[in-house]
C-alpha cells in the first residue's frame, strides 16, 4: 500500500493581518503589518522549538477497560499482594491483545502524562520485567519521551513498553543461525503472513479473490518510487477501501532514483489519498518514533494512512517498517474471537492440493467455531447442491503441526483419500449440525461504483463474496429499470453455474470490464423456492441501511 506525509491545514483568513475592510491611515497599516511579521517569526521559532523537543501532548485518551493498552503511573517496589494483582492484570491485557500488550509507564488512568524520574522509571521497568517473566512474556522498550509539566521543571519521562507472550520452550529466536522455516515458525511468538497479490491488471480477479477470501487484517500497497502511481495503484487502493481493509503504503526502490523523484511520488500519493473519494490522512514515517506512532494511530483511526519510503537493496528505512509490523496488533480482539469460537464450525476452502503420502489437502480460513483432528464435517455445495461427509486428518498452521484450529486462523487440513475432483474453491466445510442453506439466487443492496453506460436487467457480472467467485446474471432491480454510476438499488442476482453457500450481511463486490460495484447480501433464495414478486419485503429499508 502507499502512504502519504502530513499536510498543513491553514484556516481561511488567519494570515491576513492588517487587511481589514475599514479605512485607516498608513501609519496604522504599517504598524499592523510589522506586528504581523514579528508574530509570525515568533510562532515559527516556538513551533521549531516544539518540533525539536518532540514534547508529547499533556494527555492521552483515557484508559479503556477492554483492549491491550494499560496505563501505569509507577511500579516501584510493589508488595507481594500488589505484584500478584499486577501480574493477573497483565495476563488480562495479553489475552485481550492475543499475546501482546502495550504499557504506558508514567501515565495516569485519565491519560495525564505525569512522567517519572530516572530512578522511578528504572525501578518501574524492572518490576514490569518481573511481571512479564511470571506470565511467560518478555518486554521491549519502544520509546521514552520527556515531559516537563511539573512545577519544579525537573526532567521526567514516560515510557512505552511492548509486552509479548513467548513460547514456553523458546525465549529468544536467533535469525542469524541456519534455521528452517518450520523451526522459526515453531519458536516465534508472533507470525505475520504476507499474501503476495498480483499487481498487473491481467490478474485482477486473483487480487480480488485474495482480498475477499483470505480476510486480511491489513493491505500493504507497494508503489515503485521511479515509476510512480500506475493505473492499477488507484484500482487496488479503491478495492481495499471498498472492502474496508485498512491500508498502509510502501514506496520501494528509492535506491534507483533521486530524492526529488521519491518526493514527487509521495506527493502524487498524497493528492490521491486526500481526494474526496478517499479522505485519508497520509502520515510519512521517517524515524522510529514515527513508526511507533503510526502503528498506534493506524489501528485506532480508519483515515490514517502510514507511508514508508525504503529500499530492499540498501536496506534504507527497512527497519522502520519492521518496527511498525512488530507493534501492529491484529484487528480482532479476544472477545470477538471468543464469540466466533462459540459458533458452529465453518471452514472456507481457498486452495486444494494433492500431497504425496498425505492425499487431498485443502487450505483456507476457519471463519467460526473450533476444528480438531479427527472431526467429521460436511463439504459443499456440489454442482447438484449437496454436501458430502468427510473426516479431518492432520492440521498444519504456519508449517507446524496443530491439533486444534480456532476461529480466525488459517491452516491446511489433510483429508486423506477424499476425491479431490469433488472439491473446488468457494466451497465450505461445516458442522453437520449447521444444516447449511445454499442459494442459486440472492439479493444485495449495492452501489454502482462505475459503469460506462447503464446497469440493467440481463447484465452479467463476476460476483465476489468471501471465497465465492462466480458469474451471475442480474434478474431484476427493485424499484428501478436501470442504474448509472453512483446510484444505489436492491438487486437480485442469479448464479449461472451452480448454487453457492452465502451468509447474510456478507460483503459483496462485482465487476465486468470497467463495471464495478460493492454491496452486501440482504436475502438468500434457496434453489427450491419459486420467486414470487409479491413476496418482496423491506427492499427500501435494505437500501437505506446500506
Amino acid at each position: 500500500m502507499v502512504d502519504l506525509h502530513d499536510s498543513v491545514a491553514v484556516s481561511p483568513g488567519c494570515s491576513r493581518y492588517g487587511q481589514g475592510s475599514g479605512s485607516s491611515n498608513n501609519a496604522k497599516k504599517t504598524s499592523k503589518k510589522t506586528r504581523s511579521r514579528r508574530g509570525k517569526r515568533g510562532r515559527r521559532r516556538r513551533n521549531k522549538k516544539n518540533r525539536n523537543n518532540k514534547t508529547p501532548p499533556p494527555f492521552l485518551p483515557p484508559e479503556a477497560e477492554e483492549g491491550n493498552i494499560e496505563y501505569k503511573l509507577k511500579l516501584v517496589n510493589p508488595t507481594q499482594y500488589r505484584f500478584e494483582h499486577l501480574a493477573t492484570q497483565l495476563k488480562w491485557r495479553l489475552q485481550e491483545g492475543r499475546g501482546e500488550a502495550v504499557y504506558q509507564i508514567g501515565v495516569e488512568d485519565n491519560g495525564l502524562l505525569v512522567g517519572l524520574t530516572e530512578a522511578d522509571m528504572k525501578a518501574s521497568l524492572k518490576t514490569l520485567k518481573r511481571m512479564a517473566e511470571k506470565v511467560g512474556a518478555d518486554i521491549t522498550l519502544l520509546r521514552e519521551r520527556e515531559v516537563d509539566y511539573d512545577l519544579d521543571r525537573n526532567t521526567r519521562k514516560i515510557a512505552e513498553v511492548l509486552v509479548r507472550k513467548v513460547p514456553d520452550d523458546q525465549q529468544v529466536v536467533n535469525y542469524s543461525e541456519s534455521r528452517t522455516a518450520e523451526e522459526i515458525c515453531e519458536s516465534s511468538s508472533k507470525m505475520i503472513t504476507f499474501i503476495d497479490l498480483a499487481g498487473h491488471h491481467k490478474y485482477l480477479k486473483t487480487t480480488i479473490f485474495g482480498l475477499t477470501s483470505y480476510c486480511p487484517d491489513f493491505a500493504m500497497l507497494v508503489v515503485s518510487a521511479n515509476t510512480g502511481i500506475a493505473g492499477t495503484t488507484k484500482e487496488h487502493l479503491g478495492l481495499a477501501m471498498a472492502l474496508k481493509v485498512p491500508i498502509f503504503i510502501v514506496v520501494s526502490k528509492v535506491d534507483l532514483c533521486s530524492r526529488g523523484t521519491v518526493e514527487r511520488t509521495v506527493r502524487q500519493l498524497e493528492r490521491v489519498l486526500k481526494q474526496p473519494g478517499c479522505n485519508k490522512v497520509p502520515m510519512l514515517v521517517s524515524n522510529p518514533d514515527d513508526a511507533v506512532t503510526a502503528a498506534q494511530q493506524f489501528t485506532q483511526s480508519t483515515c490514517i494512512t502510514p507511508i514508508f519510503t525504503l529500499s530492499s537493496v540498501t536496506g534504507e528505512s527497512l527497519d522502520l517498517l519492521k518496527v511498525f509490523l512488530n507493534i501492529l496488533p491484529p484487528l480482532s480482539n479476544s472477545k470477538e474471537q471468543e464469540e466466533l469460537m462459540q459458533q458452529l464450525t465453518e471452514f472456507q476452502v481457498d486452495e486444494i492440493y494433492s500431497v504425496p503420502d498425505v492425499g487431498t489437502v485443502v487450505g483456507g480460513t476457519l471463519y467460526s467455531g473450533v476444528c480438531r483432528e479427527g472431526e467429521r464435517l460436511v463439504v459443499g455445495p456440489t454442482d447438484e447442491g449437496r454436501f458430502l461427509r468427510l473426516k479431518v486428518g492432520s492440521i498444519q498452521r504456519n508449517r507446524s503441526a496443530c491439533r486444534v484450529l480456532r476461529a480466525g486462523q488459517a491452516a491446511t487440513l489433510a483429508l486423506g483419500n477424499f476425491d479431490r475432483s469433488l472439491l473446488r474453491k468457494g466451497m465450505v466445510m461445516v458442522s453437520p449440525k449447521m444444516n447449511p442453506t445454499i442459494c442459486c439466487q440472492f439479493e444485495a443492496a449495492i452501489v454502482l461504483l462505475f459503469h460506462a453506460k447503464t446497469f440493467r436487467r440481463g447484465s452479467q457480472v463476476t460476483v465476489h463474496v468471501g471465497n465465492v467467485r462466480q458469474t451471475a446474471t442480474v434478474e431484476c432491480l427493485h424499484g428501478k429499470d436501470e442504474l448509472r454510476t453512483g446510484e444505489r438499488a436492491v438487486v437480485r442476482f442469479r448464479f449461472i453455474k451452480h448454487p453457492e453457500y452465502l451468509r447474510l450481511g456478507a460483503k459483496l463486490l462485482f465487476r465486468e470490464g470497467v463495471t464495478k460495484g460493492i454491496g452486501h447480501v440482504t436475502r438468500l433464495l434457496p434453489p427450491s423456492q419459486n420467486y414470487d414478486q409479491n413476496q418482496d419485503q423491506n427492499h427500501d429499508q435494505n437500501l437505506q441501511e446500506y
